[in-house]
C-alpha cells in the first residue's frame, strides 16, 4: 500500500471512530433526557426537592403515622448523595428498598410500586441522576423514628411479607395504550401509594387497590371505575383535563398532595401518557366530556331580611362571611372561581378534604389560588362550615366535628401501630423471662 493509501485509510478509520463517538454521545444524551422524563413522571422532585434547597438534595419532611421521615439526597454527590452507586445498587434501592450500604429503606419511598418498572427505565433514570443532575454535597437531616421502627433491619421481614418483586407484564388481551397506562399507574406514577388503603402494618391492601385511603389529613379518593364510589361517571376527557390542569368540567378541583402531583408531574407528562392513564383507569368510559348535573339547592336570596338572617345556622353564617365572595351564595362560583354546587369532593365518604382546603387553602402552581383560614377560623367554625358545604351543595350526609378538625391541624391521628409494637415487644420480653425462669426451675428440680 502506498503512503497516500495509508493516509486515506487512517483518515477513514479516524472518521469512523469520531462518528461512533458522536453516536455514543448522542445515545447517552437521549438516555439522560429519557431518564429526566421518567423522573418527572415518577414525581421524584416532590419528595427529594425541598423548597429553597438545590434540586434532589433531599431534606423534605414526609409525615407518616410513625413519625417524620426525611427524604435523602439523590444527587450524584459521592459524600452526601448517590454518586458512588453502581447501576445494580441503584436498582436495589429503587426496586427492592435496599441502600448501597445494605440498610433498608422505609416504604415512604414507593419502591413497592417501582418494583414493577422495566430494566431499561431503571437504566435511563440512573443515567439522568448520575449525569443530568448537579451534585450537592450537603447531607439532609437524618430520619430518626421512635423505637422499634428505628431498627431498619426489621423492614427486611416487612418486605418478605409485602414486597411483590414481579416486573410488570403486559396483558396480551389489552391494547398497547391500556398496557402503557397500567405500567404507569401500577409502577412509575405509583398511584396506589396514596389511593390504596393500608393494613395495620402499613402495607397496601391489594384486594382494595385504588379504592381510596386517608393520608392522615387529606383523603385520596377511590379512583377505580366504580360509578358510585369511584370515578366511573367521569369521561376519559374529564380525567385527562383534570390530570393536566387540576380542573375538569364536572367541577373537580385538585388540592393537597394531588395538586402537587399535578403541578410537578402529571401536567408535565406527554399527552400520550396521560391518555394511556385515562384509558387504563376508565377503559369503558366515553372519550367525550359529560358534565354531571348538579343537585337542586335551596335558593339563597340576596334580599334576605335581617330576621331571616338571624335564623341561619352557624355554618352558613361562616360561609356567607368567608366563602360566598368567591364561591357564590348558592355555590355557583364567581369570576371563574370553582363552583361548589355538585363538586365531586362533596361526594366522598369523608369531609376531610373540604376541611383541609379551608385550613390550608389550595395553591396551584399556576392559576387562581384559595387562601387558607387556619388562623382566622376556629376548629368549631371550620367543622360547621364544612358540614354546611357538604350538605347544602353536595346533599351529603357525611359530617365532621371540631375534634377531627383539631386532629387535621396537628397532621392527623396518631397510628396505634407504635403502641402495639411496643406492647408486643414488652409481651415478648415478659414471655422470654417466664420461659427462662421456668427452664431454671425445671433444672433445679431435676
Amino acid at each position: 500500500m502506498t503512503d497516500a493509501g495509508r493516509i486515506v485509510l487512517s483518515l477513514g478509520m479516524l472518521a469512523l471512530s469520531l462518528g461512533a463517538g458522536v453516536a455514543r454521545a448522542d445515545d447517552q444524551q437521549a438516555l439522560i433526557q429519557r431518564g429526566e422524563y421518567l423522573a418527572i413522571a415518577g414525581d421524584c422532585a416532590a419528595c427529594h426537592t425541598e423548597e429553597g434547597r438545590p434540586a434532589f438534595s433531599g431534606g423534605h419532611a414526609i409525615s407518616s403515622p410513625l413519625g417524620v421521615i426525611y427524604s435523602t439526597n439523590i444527587t450524584p454527590s459521592d459524600s452526601a448523595g448517590i454518586g458512588s452507586y453502581s447501576l445494580e445498587q441503584f436498582d436495589q434501592a429503587l426496586r427492592h428498598g435496599v441502600r448501597a450500604d445494605g440498610r433498608q429503606l422505609y416504604p415512604a419511598m414507593p419502591y413497592t410500586a417501582y418494583a414493577r418498572m422495566r430494566d431499561e427505565d431503571i437504566a435511563a433514570l440512573y443515567a439522568y441522576f448520575m449525569h443530568g443532575v448537579a451534585p450537592v454535597d450537603d447531607a439532609p437531616e437524618k430520619t430518626d423514628l421512635p423505637f422499634p421502627f428505628n431498627l431498619r433491619f426489621s423492614m427486611a421481614a416487612w418486605n418478605g411479607l409485602f414486597l411483590d418483586q414481579t416486573p410488570f407484564t403486559p396483558d396480551p388481551d389489552k391494547s398497547e395504550q391500556f398496557n402503557r397506562g397500567a405500567y404507569l399507574v401500577e409502577g412509575l406514577t405509583h398511584c396506589s401509594t396514596c389511593h390504596t388503603p393500608r393494613n395495620m402494618l402499613m402495607a397496601e391492601k391489594q384486594d382494595q387497590a385504588l379504592k381510596g385511603a386517608s393520608l392522615g389529613t387529606w383523603y385520596a379518593p377511590d379512583i377505580t371505575a366504580n360509578p358510585n364510589t369511584g370515578i366511573g361517571q367521569w369521561s376519559q376527557q374529564q380525567l385527562i383535563e383534570y390530570l393536566t390542569t387540576g380542573h375538569a368540567d364536572n367541577g373537580a378541583t385538585a388540592g393537597g398532595p394531588m395538586l402537587e402531583a399535578i403541578d410537578k408531574s402529571f401536567s408535565r407528562m406527554t399527552p400520550e401518557d396521560i391518555k394511556a392513564i385515562a384509558t387504563y383507569l376508565l377503559p369503558d368510559s366515553p372519550d367525550t366530556s359529560a358534565p354531571t348535573p348538579a343537585p337542586g339547592l335551596r335558593p339563597i336570596r340576596d334580599n334576605d331580611t335581617p330576621a331571616a338572617l338571624e335564623k341561619i345556622g352557624p355554618g352558613e353564617r361562616v360561609y356567607r362571611d368567608s366563602c360566598a365572595t368567591c364561591h357564590g351564595m348558592q355555590g355557583e362560583g364567581l369570576n371563574g372561581l370553582p363552583a361548589l354546587k355538585g363538586h365531586p369532593v362533596l361526594k366522598k365518604p369523608t369531609a376531610d378534604n373540604v376541611s383541609m382546603a379551608i385550613l390550608e387553602g389550595v395553591w396551584p402552581h399556576q392559576g387562581q389560588a384559595m387562601i387558607g383560614f387556619d388562623e382566622e377560623l376556629s376548629d368549631t367554625e371550620i367543622a360547621e362550615v364544612t358540614n354546611y358545604v357538604m350538605h347544602a351543595f353536595g346533599r351529603s350526609d357525611v359530617h365532621t366535628d371540631a375534634a377531627r378538625v383539631a386532629e387535621l391541624r396537628q397532621g392527623g391521628a396518631t397510628s396505634p401501630l407504635l403502641m402495639l409494637a411496643r406492647v408486643g415487644m414488652v409481651g415478648a420480653g415478659v414471655a422470654l423471662v417466664i420461659l427462662i425462669a421456668w427452664s431454671i426451675w425445671r433444672r433445679r428440680r431435676g
